[in-house]
């Protein structure tokens, strides 16, 4: 199989998914590192699971984290309003 054809077929699996189809098959490794990482997998945990010998490439590259980020701009946004009502 070459890289057009897998991509291809990921793009009808993505479709018949409801999802769309500008997705690529790498995201799958991102998201699948993103959801370990938020759930409390240890990161020496994910970096074996995804084939690395040590932690450094799915930390900075692949892990995605969102919670962090979103839990801080509502912090800070839970503040700014509270000023401006209280």
């Amino acid at each position: 199989m070459n890289r057009w054809y897998v991509w291809r077929e990921f793009q009808l699996i993505t479709e018949a998914a409801g999802i769309g189809s500008n997705w690529y098959p790498r995201e799958l490794r991102h998201s699948f590192v993103s959801l370990l990482s938020a759930h409390n997998v240890a990161l020496e945990e994910i970096a074996r699971l995804v084939g690395h010998s040590s932690t450094h490439v799915p930390e900075t590259v692949y892990r995605h984290e969102i919670r962090p980020a979103l839990t801080g701009g509502a912090v800070v946004m839970d503040k700014i309003f509270k000023s401006k009502t209280g």
